[in-house]
């Protein structure tokens, strides 16, 4: 047996037949050898310090004269076989270990890829997107009005009289020393940056006629200070509906509808008596959010009614004749419900780690 053997070629007394036996069963197991761990270990068994190729050379010493020499010139030729051998066996296996490790980083040059980490897109105009979707599904349109209005039409004509708070500095940004012909042909009128994306009202019923369904999102200007829940640029969708015969009733269930398509089948609004120049009667907007901290409630959305009589005599229609109704609702304030976000300040730092946690299919 191969033990046996190498048992015979570690002995004190030099056995040319078990050396040699010794070395070929080494060259042996170099030939089968696939990795560099299993040569080294073959190189240490068969020609380390307790080989019986060692072995084997100091047992020469104990020779007779006459023997060394043949001896000598055995071990030099089995050194030589063996070391052939494992060099050999040593570049084949190198050779193939490195030909894995590059296949394993092998990098294919026809994919794409990203030399600079990619943005993301921000949540807050895809849910504008989704806003316009609801009011397309329903046949109306989309409306977009200028972001600098004529004071006509962001005030004038929505009933607001000259003394009104809100067209006070304090709320609104004036263009400084900008008084032409507005587009409904009004001389004079100062410009500013709308309040309000109501200022398309007016604007898209003289354009467009009646009856007339539009729905007016975009970007808003006030003069608030940047706090957890108020920034001095917004978003809001107005929407606005005159026809003959319109009543409470539909703004009631296009409302409802609304809040659905926002915040899913649980959702529903409720109307709040309360007062706007552009509405009478007027109502607080409320939504019943079954996610609300603490359980399910009412939090307040935006503002609705119907349009004010006088309104509707600006844009040169009869009061008696027709009616409308129209609402407005905070496009930040539905993405903080929606998602459940506390601070407003996520929204307009631009931090792109924000954005990626929104997925854009939803």
């Amino acid at each position: 047996m191969k033990t046996e053997r190498l048992l015979v070629a570690q002995s004190a007394v030099f056995d040319a037949q078990a050396v040699s036996a010794a070395v070929s069963e080494g060259i042996e197991l170099i030939e089968k050898a696939s990795s560099m761990e299993a040569l080294k270990s073959i190189r240490t068994r068969y020609a380390g310090a307790d080989s019986a190729m060692t072995q084997a050379s100091k047992a020469i010493g104990a020779l007779p004269a006459d023997q060394k020499k043949d001896a000598g010139k055995l071990m030099g030729k089995l050194r030589a076989e063996f070391g052939r051998a494992f060099a050999a066996k040593e570049e084949q296996v190198k050779a193939a270990e490195e030909a894995a490790a590059l296949a394993a980083q092998t990098v294919d040059m026809t994919m794409p890829v990203h030399r600079k980490p990619l943005g993301s897109r921000h949540p807050l105009p895809k849910l504008l997107e989704n806003v316009e979707d609801f009011f397309i599904s329903m046949g109306w349109q989309i409306s977009e009005g200028p972001e600098v209005e004529s004071e006509w039409y962001d005030f004038d004509a929505l009933n607001f009289g000259p003394d009104h708070p809100a067209r006070q500095m304090q709320d609104t940004f004036y263009v400084k020393g900008n008084q032409a012909k507005d587009a409904a042909g009004f001389v004079g009128s100062n410009m500013v940056l709308r309040t309000q994306t109501s200022s398309d009202q007016v604007r898209a019923l003289l354009t467009h006629g009646v009856p007339l369904y539009i729905a007016s999102p975009g970007r808003v200007f006030r003069t608030d200070e940047l706090d957890a829940t108020h920034t001095p640029v917004f978003h809001q969708c107005e929407a606005l509906a005159v026809d003959k015969n319109l009543t409470m009733a539909d703004l009631k269930g296009v409302l409802d509808k609304l809040a659905v398509a926002m915040f899913g089948p649980e959702a529903k609004s409720r109307l709040r008596p309360s007062y706007f120049p552009f509405t009478e009667p007027s109502a607080e907007l409320d939504l019943w959010f079954p996610d609300k901290k603490g359980g399910p409630g009412w939090i307040e959305w935006g503002g609705c009614g119907m349009v004010n009589p006088n309104v509707l005599k600006s844009a040169g229609l009869d009061p008696e004749e027709y009616t409308g109704f129209a609402f407005g609702v905070g496009m930040e304030r539905t993405l903080l419900l929606r998602h459940d976000i506390n601070d407003m300040h996520d929204l307009v730092e631009g931090d792109v780690r924000f954005s990626k946690q929104f997925v854009m299919g939803e």
